[in-house]
């Protein structure tokens, strides 16, 4: 038998926990001094006391845990609902680490506001282009949606082009539209550019030929998408304080696209008209 201080420590947990547990029924002790109320445990229960702090530290209440445990969950079963709560854990963390990085690029935007700009806005005509593409639905505008959508379709539309034989004749390209739904949803399309004698029908991918933009007002990004917000915002008061207004969603075209995403190099093509 060991006393509760010694079975603190073998369990690495404070002696005022082991009570707390004895109150609310979790995890009694083997032996209560009936004279001294001195509580006593058996090596045996620091199993308990494993499974205990595994699942209060994995997120579930100790109301969960006693009945997790009252229920005889096997060792197999409950390893499953750890690897399955250390999924949850997993994704919870790395939705956070994402929301920090957008918080991140909204800070930088915020420092830079005011400074001198380092892009040149270009206005100029778009040519028209002929395209293969795929469409997805993101639910709205912001990257956190847009981009779990996007690279997706690329990587599904190079695989089909590729299956069919056709090669790329230019810079990647995506553009959007509102989506049928409405709801502030949007229609997502992922385009390569491919030859001429590429015809629009007998392909498991749409062919059509993106029409020409009369006046873009342009911007080159360097760097990841995720760092795009700077960028856009300073084509938007390019916009404005010019004399022009937006005429419809900017096309991205991917100039160049390495494996490390910090040397991405894209131009933001945003049809614009006078006001």
């Amino acid at each position: 038998m060991l006393n509760i201080g010694d079975f603190a420590s073998h369990g690495r947990v404070s002696v005022r926990m082991l009570r707390h547990y004895d109150a609310i029924g979790l995890l009694r002790p083997a032996r209560v001094d009936p004279v001294s109320g001195y509580r006593s445990y058996e090596a045996s229960q620091l199993a308990r006391l494993n499974r205990v702090i595994a699942l209060k530290e994995l997120g579930f209440t100790l109301q969960q845990v006693r009945d997790v445990l009252d229920e005889r969950v096997d060792a197999a079963e409950l390893r499953g609902m750890l690897r399955l709560r250390r999924a949850q854990l997993a994704e919870a963390i790395a939705a956070d680490e994402l929301r920090l990085a957008r918080v991140e690029a909204r800070l930088r935007t915020i420092e830079s506001e005011g400074t001198m700009s380092a892009h040149d806005v270009v206005v100029k005509p778009v040519p028209p282009v002929r395209v293969a593409q795929l469409a997805g639905v993101a639910a709205s505008y912001e990257p956190e949606d847009i981009g779990p959508v996007i690279g997706p379709l690329f990587a599904e539309l190079c695989r089909r082009l590729a299956a069919a034989g056709i090669e790329a004749a230019g810079p990647s390209v995506a553009h959007y539209r509102e989506a049928p739904e409405g709801g502030g949803s949007v229609l997502v399309l992922a385009a390569v550019p491919v030859g001429p004698a590429v015809r629009p029908d007998g392909h498991d991918f749409e062919v059509l030929d993106l029409p020409p933009i009369e006046a873009a007002a342009t911007i080159v990004h360097r760097g990841a998408m995720d760092e795009v917000l700077g960028t856009v915002q300073e084509l938007a008061r390019f916009i404005d304080e010019n004399g022009y207004r937006s005429a419809g969603y900017a096309r991205e075209l991917y100039l160049e696209c390495p494996d490390d995403p910090a040397g991405w190099v894209t131009e933001i093509q945003e049809p614009v008209a006078r006001r």
